[in-house]
């Protein structure tokens, strides 16, 4: 996998992050430095530790599961990108949270927006790709996006919420059949 697909994917990753950042940017009033900083932070480690626990998963497993890894690479960023879309397109009344700087609201928001990111972290132990670099790339990524949300948040309010949602989850759906094609034919 090259380093624009590990950048694709760490991009699609961090919509989920950038969507609950503009949110934060709305609930913050006049958002602080300090708690920007946290809550992109916060996401960027999440989102960069949870491809190493499903990197690690993945490694056990996948002796036994070679011979047709590429299909559950596929399926699981197909996937993970459909529910990305669903969550886009249906009702925002469950995405209301309290206050976005407290320690265990950071933490549950950064636990929720990084799930996507075990998977993909089981997908590159199938692959076999060494997980420093993709990692390092999609935890600074997630800050850089999670940190752009926030000012967005606070500057423009929820008009692109869901859109960019969507184009996350478009974006893992392609990287999925990219991989798929890939094995199969290449």
């Amino acid at each position: 996998m090259g380093l624009l697909s590990i950048v694709g994917i760490a991009v699609g990753l961090a919509m989920d992050a950038f969507a609950v950042s503009i949110s934060c940017g709305l609930k913050v009033s006049a958002p602080k430095r300090i708690n920007s900083l946290k809550i992109a932070f916060s996401f960027g480690a999440f989102q960069a530790l949870m491809p190493i626990a499903g990197w690690g998963l993945g490694r056990f497993f996948s002796t036994y599961i070679q011979a047709f890894d590429h299909w559950i690479a596929f399926l699981l960023l197909f996937f993970i990108g459909i529910r990305m879309i669903y969550d886009a397109v249906r009702t925002t009344e469950c995405k209301t949270f309290l206050n976005p700087t407290d320690f265990k609201t950071l933490i549950t928001l950064s636990i929720a927006t990084s799930i996507d990111a075990l998977a993909v972290g089981v997908t590159f132990a199938f692959l076999q790709i060494h997980i420093l670099t993709p990692v390092l790339i999609i935890g600074i990524i997630t800050f850089i996006i999670a940190s752009i949300g926030l000012l967005i948040g606070h500057k423009l309010g929820i008009y692109f919420e869901n859109r960019v949602e969507i184009f996350g989850g478009i974006v893992l759906i392609a990287i999925g059949l990219k991989i798929l094609i890939e094995h199969l034919y290449f």
